[in-house]
């Protein structure tokens, strides 16, 4: 994590922030610690959407809702773990027994323990550092094509059941688990009718999932037609 920080010349005021952005809940409750990264990762989520987002209008002359595509590409689950991934930070992560996947940090942990890197950065060293670490990181996948993490299926299928002008909404049906491994479940409906349903650790990519799922059905009755 030092050589990380110092990369982007991040002087160490306060080795704590960057500790409570790395320890995962079950980490904190196992060793009877007092914060977890979750507060820093709602800050961080905030400041990642606002970069991109300030990127793409000053660098683009894209629409809207393609700007809203792009952006949700760069800054999905997917997205933040290649990137924690590929900085090797993986490694610092602290989690507690039972939240690993074959002794492999879970995806939703690693994406979220990037966000709290982020917004530890911002609250130690202001705006401008970690804009420039934000599109350090993330910009050369943007340049790249063939760096495309993520399809934003909710968008897709807002613009195809617009075309038609049919109605939709998410609906989250279930929510299970204890608060340090959450599992929401969400439907989405047409017309009133279920077409999609997902399964995740966050209610965003639960809705990610069902679109997707809608998106397939809509495509098999389309089909048949």
């Amino acid at each position: 994590m030092k050589e990380f920080l110092e990369k982007w010349n991040i002087k160490i005021k306060n080795p704590k922030i960057y500790e409570t952005a790395l320890s995962h809940s079950s980490f904190v409750n196992e060793h009877k610690l007092k914060q977890d990264y979750e507060r820093l990762e709602f800050l961080g989520d905030a400041v990642l959407e606002l970069v991109v987002s300030d990127y793409l209008y000053k660098n683009y002359n894209f629409k809207e809702g393609k700007m809203t595509k792009i952006r949700a590409s760069y800054v999905c689950e997917n997205a933040l773990y290649q990137y924690m991934k590929d900085l090797n930070l993986i490694k610092y992560i602290k989690v507690g027994h039972g939240e690993t996947n074959e002794g492999d940090v879970k995806k939703t942990i690693v994406a979220d323990t990037f966000e709290a890197i982020m917004a530890a950065i911002y609250l130690e060293e202001g705006f401008l550092k970690v804009k420039k670490v934000i599109l350090d990181i993330i910009v050369p996948y943007i340049e790249n094509p063939k760096k495309v993490f993520f399809s934003d299926y909710k968008s897709t299928l807002q613009e195809a059941l617009q075309t038609d002008k049919r109605s939709f909404y998410y609906e989250t049906i279930d929510e299970q688990g204890p608060s340090h491994d959450k599992k929401f479940t969400v439907v989405v409906k047409i017309d009133n009718v279920i077409y999609g349903k997902g399964i995740a650790s966050s209610k965003k990519e639960a809705s990610q999932e069902a679109a997707r799922e809608a998106l397939t059905k809509l495509a098999s009755l389309k089909d048949e037609k």
